[in-house]
């Protein structure tokens, strides 16, 4: 028996979603990258001050997630998706309205806050809707938000560059174009799920499979490892070459550009392999993908690195939580956001073991062989699954 409301359409919710997701993380959480050198080089943001104000976004996210982690009640994941929505709008806009550090802090944390809220919370919701309307529980087309997140960042602060000069005018502006995006995020909204006690029989599942759950902790895990890794130095090797001196946005572009059509391509790869098949390959190509720089400092082993890092995280990301979602039918953005401590974790790690092993050998090289083991561990922990699950 459907107990949500029957005048949304799948169709209009996964919109929804994606665009919650543009919203959440492409804006309050992406569009600093692009635009930080025009807010350095106006203010007088130091590498270091902006450096903290990354890591304090990425408290924000992970405060949210763990939020998120433990939240039961379906109304207040409901009601904090909704809420994250309109804050990413203020948090962007109120990164022009002051030059006061403390201002720009607190903007970066909530963003970083609203960018838990619309990945696990709102991708939960969105899962949940889908499974209770007898729909496919895939999450593929919905995280081509989070591809077309990049690309709005990306291509928004160069047009905006182009229009206003000013660093203040051009985050009002990402704010105004927001408004495009939370139209469509607002009301197509997945409805209150009901509330659902979860049966004894549940919970003892739960118990019978903490190998499996260990499992993709620890290979989550890895892949969060991979995705930073990437994420952190693609841009700067691409950077190094001649020819794309300067492109930063461009580069930060493409890898947006080859995480939207891969969502779908994983999705299927999916039903015709297997999930488990699935993430194997997409942990294998990642590897590559990050091998590449470390073995040619050519342009194309940079860019093709940088294109097999957008076509593959995002398939890991989408597989991962919706296997891990449809386990947790009654809360499963609960079970996407623990799952996402994991991955969280390695994110705060390796970029620290990555700089110091920059700074003793004077190459990023290293760091990216290191970063191809543990991605090699984490598919070899895969492959220990059934095929089953």
């Amino acid at each position: 028996m459907r107990t949500d409301t029957p005048h949304l359409q799948p169709w209009q919710v996964i919109t929804g979603g994606i665009c919650g997701l543009v919203l959440t993380i492409g804006l309050a959480r992406f569009a600093y990258t692009p635009l930080l050198p025009s807010l350095q080089a106006q203010t007088g943001l130091t590498d270091a001050a902006a450096g903290g104000l990354a890591a304090i976004n990425y408290a924000g996210y992970m405060t949210g997630a763990l939020a998120a982690a433990w939240i039961d009640d379906v109304r207040w994941r409901h009601r904090l998706y909704s809420g994250g929505l309109w804050m990413a709008l203020v948090t962007v806009a109120l990164m022009a309205l002051s030059t006061w550090m403390p201002v720009w802090a607190l903007a970066r944390y909530v963003g970083g806050l609203c960018g838990a809220t619309g990945m696990l919370l709102g991708s939960g919701l969105v899962l949940g809707w889908l499974m209770r309307q007898g729909r496919r529980p895939e999450l593929g087309v919905h995280f081509i938000g989070l591809g077309l997140g990049i690309v709005v960042s990306a291509v928004g602060a160069w047009g905006l560059s182009q229009l206003w000069s000013v660093w203040s005018d051009q985050w009002l502006a990402f704010a105004v174009l927001g408004l495009v995006f939370l139209l469509p995020a607002w009301r197509w909204r997945p409805p209150v799920p009901p509330h659902v006690a979860v049966a004894a029989h549940e919970a003892a599942g739960a118990t019978a499979s903490r190998r499996w759950t260990w499992t993709m902790l620890t290979s989550y895990f890895a892949a969060g490892w991979g995705f930073v890794i990437s994420a952190t130095f693609t841009v700067a090797i691409v950077e190094r070459e001649p020819a794309l001196a300067g492109q930063g946005a461009l580069a930060w572009a493409m890898v947006g550009l080859a995480a939207m059509p891969a969502v779908f391509l994983w999705d299927r790869v999916a039903r015709r392999w297997g999930d488990k098949q699935a993430l194997l390959l997409a942990f294998g190509l990642q590897t590559l993908s990050v091998v590449l720089p470390a073995v040619s400092g050519s342009l194309w082993a940079a860019l093709a690195g940088a294109l097999g890092y957008g076509a593959t995280f995002i398939g890991i990301v989408s597989l991962t939580l919706a296997l891990v979602g449809r386990r947790s039918p009654h809360n499963p953005g609960k079970a996407m956001a623990r799952l996402t401590l994991s991955y969280g974790a390695a994110q705060m790690l390796a970029p620290v073991v990555a700089g110091y092993m920059a700074q003793a050998t004077g190459t990023f090289k290293g760091a990216l062989w290191l970063t191809a083991g543990v991605m090699l561990a984490g598919m070899a922990l895969l492959a220990t699954l059934p095929q089953e699950d």
